[in-house]
């Protein structure tokens, strides 16, 4: 597979520098720690906002996808949400924007995600699929945390890129925040291609994507925001893909099996999974964290096919809506 000119650190660098030089104007703060390593607030102590989400979207793409804040309508339902495309999907998503390296030190633990991996090679397995390693001597890591990192933690995600601290980028979102919920929206496309991947289609017969899906409403509490994200994917997200195969049966196959609605732990809210699961993640189904919707056009053959669908009502429930 043709790999991009440019490594997805640097290309996101490009963005991160935007988002430092313009903190008044995406709402975020920009902190040196005494290591050199530089952490962008998103959300925690700054208020962020769609415009901070939108580019972080951009950031975790590697560069390589671009976002847009749209307004959507679900069933009767108006809702701002998010565009995403990408002509580079395999790196742009699986390659950098997937949530694969758990940050770690003590009492401190964040979901790391974005270009970095690419130089950590978290997790190894899946780069060794997707045929991708960066070489960069900047590293940008997008943090799903309400906290700043210990120096400890940040010291070790140098180590693991093998960069120096003072080229060490850290953009920290809380869940909980608009900008949280903007970019977990953003992983539409992602959250699809990584179904695909586990139920065993070559990722690098995919060669275009695009996705949408509405912005969860915000809720101060992390488990509440949590499945509110998940559900704005799993009830009302849209991902459709452009692929180069051979067999359009086999394409059919598992694209049935592809949908959130495919998954036994279909059909309610998120959080009510999640409690009936004693909040245990590893009793839920896998196969639920997929868009609503597929749609998947064969550029070899010219067919298309659409498996999934809308579920409103269950979003609504999710997000508490007042008649």
């Amino acid at each position: 597979m043709p790999k991009p000119k440019q490594s997805v650190n640097r290309l996101a660098h490009n963005l991160v520098k935007r988002l430092c030089d313009h903190a008044d104007e995406f709402g975020v703060l920009v902190k040196k720690m005494p290591s050199g390593a530089t952490l962008i607030d998103t959300g925690i102590e700054s208020q962020g906002g769609y415009g901070a989400g939108q580019i972080i979207t951009e950031i975790c793409l590697g560069g390589l996808g671009k976002a847009k804040i749209i307004s959507k309508r679900y069933g009767d339902l108006e809702l701002p949400s998010i565009f995403v495309y990408t002509d580079s999907p395999v790196i742009s998503t699986l390659g950098s924007q997937f949530a694969g390296w758990q940050i770690k030190s003590g009492k401190y633990v964040a979901m790391g995600s974005g270009p970095a991996r690419a130089l950590s090679l978290k997790p190894k397995e899946l780069y060794k699929k997707i045929d991708y390693k960066d070489t960069s001597d900047v590293a940008v890591l997008v943090l799903e945390t309400s906290a700043e990192p210990p120096e400890e933690a940040v010291a070790k995600i140098g180590e693991e890129c093998n960069v120096d601290s003072e080229n060490l980028f850290l953009v920290l979102v809380p869940t909980s925040s608009v900008a949280g919920s903007v970019q977990i929206s953003g992983r539409i496309v992602e959250t699809g291609l990584h179904k695909l991947t586990e139920l065993g289609f070559d990722p690098k017969l995919v060669t275009h994507a695009f996705g949408y899906a509405p912005l969860a409403p915000v809720h101060p509490e992390l488990a509440q925001a949590m499945g509110r994200t998940n559900d704005a994917i799993i009830y009302c997200g849209t991902a459709y893909y452009t692929v180069s195969c051979d067999d359009d049966e086999e394409l059919k196959r598992l694209l049935e099996k592809a949908p959130a609605s495919a998954s036994n732990s279909y059909g309610k809210p998120f959080m009510e999974i999640f409690k009936e699961a004693e909040y245990d993640f590893y009793k839920i189904d896998p196969g639920l964290f997929a868009p609503a919707v597929f749609v998947v056009n064969n550029s070899k053959t010219g067919k298309t096919f659409r498996a999934g669908k809308i579920d409103v009502e269950v979003f609504k429930k999710s997000i508490k809506l007042q008649a």
